[in-house]
């Protein structure tokens, strides 16, 4: 697998993000994954609030399923569970925001399968993908990582279930998440400040199935888990959860 991140110019609001990819994405050579930040596609939206005018709080109240009251964090973040995602603050972030708060785009299924149609008709692509991404951190470890929040032109999971491993052993529960591991791998190339790389192709996928159809409701469901089926549910259960405005 290869990773190479495109430069493109500051994204601000009123760019349109069609224009973008005509400008910044030349070519695309088939078999080929597009990431793209979920940041520069929400200021493309226009789904931005002025700092100066806006209590985050709020807007976090109003964006997630699920939040914790802040005052349990020590470092005053408010962990959230935003469309079967927990992340912090809904996934709002000021970073690259120009004075402004980034919210998650909106409608993020069908900009992932409009992406993807637009870019295969526009190339001649058979096998194309397209994700979505953004960061987050894990319990117990510093900085963060890449993870995919929509995706189109393949299957997101590997099914190992009912496969032998390499003595024999029938697995039982073992699904991998190629989406995901595309994003981990390409927000690490692209980068979290001033690089300007807010898009990445990822070439030589050899190992991804390619799908020509969009993500199906049947396989967007089953890559989420609820919350009393979690393997961390035992720790999740005991969460002062507060019901959210989005949920």
């Amino acid at each position: 697998m290869t990773v190479k991140p495109i430069k493109t110019k500051k994204i601000v609001s009123g760019d349109r993000f069609f224009d973008i990819l005509d400008e910044f994405v030349p070519q695309i050579q088939e078999g080929s994954v597009l990431a793209i930040t979920s940041k520069i596609l929400a200021i493309c939206q226009g789904r931005i609030a002025k700092i100066k005018d806006t209590e985050k709080i709020n807007l976090i109240k109003k964006e997630s399923d699920y939040y914790i009251d802040p005052t349990d964090s020590k470092y005053g973040i408010v962990i959230t569970v935003k469309d079967n995602f927990m992340v912090a603050t809904a996934g709002i972030d000021e970073s690259n925001g120009n004075g402004y708060y980034v919210l998650w785009p909106s409608d993020l299924q069908d900009w992932a399968n409009k992406i993807k149609k637009y870019l295969k008709e526009k190339y001649n692509l058979k096998n194309f993908g397209v994700i979505i991404t953004d960061s987050k951190t894990t319990p117990l470890k510093k900085g963060t990582t890449g993870f995919c929040i929509a995706h189109s032109g393949f299957f997101a999971l590997k099914n190992y279930i009912d496969k032998p491993d390499i003595f024999g052993k029938q697995m039982h529960v073992t699904e991998a998440n190629h989406a995901e591991g595309l994003a981990a791998a390409a927000v690490l190339i692209m980068g979290e400040g001033d690089e300007q790389t807010p898009l990445a192709i990822l070439n030589d996928l050899e190992f991804i199935a390619f799908n020509d159809n969009d993500p199906e409701k049947e396989e967007l469901d089953h890559l989420n888990i609820a919350l009393e089926e979690d393997l961390y549910y035992p720790i999740l259960k005991n969460a002062n959860w507060i019901k959210g405005e989005n949920h």
